[in-house]
């Protein structure tokens, strides 16, 4: 290995490791928690090697984000490929998105909520972000000719019902039938489309 590649790999490990100790600290503490002078004593490294890696704060959960959105897809998609028809299949990603912002709150918060410069449906759109979309688009296309707003609509669904559960707004007790409706609305617009009629 030659000493272009040997740094290269060895930066990328700091990023990792940078990544990491941010996510395990907001897990545990809330983003708050989070700075550059914490990350710096967590995984022994200076202030400036962090900033040589991640301009501010806002860099890193933005870094932690683009790793979230990774877990996400494989987990909408696993979701997706276990079950059996197209309703079940928009059912169990609807369950897995939210198992998936329940069960990591700081991870979903540095994903959709926290300030970052991460896009979506733009040119310069992270690939990351695009194969989450796909994987929620692809449970969605059999049920709709207007594919993109249907798939955002859902997704929004989603993130309304995620933040609502999360903070506690609605009952636990009626998740299964809040999911059933949106399941429910996402079938019944593909009825009304005359493209699939």
């Amino acid at each position: 290995m030659g000493i272009v590649e040997r740094k290269g790999r060895e930066r990328a490990e700091r990023e990792h490791r940078i990544v990491a100790a941010a996510r395990v600290i907001a897990e545990r503490e809330g983003w708050e928690a989070v700075t550059i002078r914490r990350l710096a004593e967590e995984i022994e490294f200076s202030q400036p090697v962090l900033y040589s890696h991640f301009e501010n704060k806002d860099a890193i959960v933005a870094a932690v984000a683009v790793e979230g959105f990774k877990q996400l897809t494989v987990a909408l998609r696993e979701a997706a490929g276990e079950s059996t028809g197209r309703r079940n299949a928009l059912k169990n990603v609807a369950m897995a998105y939210l198992a998936f912002a329940g069960g990591r709150p700081a991870l979903y918060d540095a994903m959709f909520v926290l300030p970052t410069d991460l896009r979506f449906a733009e040119a310069g759109t992270r690939p990351e972000l695009h194969a989450a979309f796909e994987a929620i688009a692809a449970v969605v296309a059999p049920f709709c000719a207007d594919l993109e707003d249907v798939t955002e609509t859902f997704w929004a669904a989603l993130h309304g019902l995620a933040a609502l559960d999360r903070s506690g707004r609605i009952r636990p007790s009626a998740r299964g039938k809040r999911i059933a409706l949106v399941v429910q609305a996402i079938v019944a617009s593909g009825n009304s489309s005359p493209a699939r009629g």
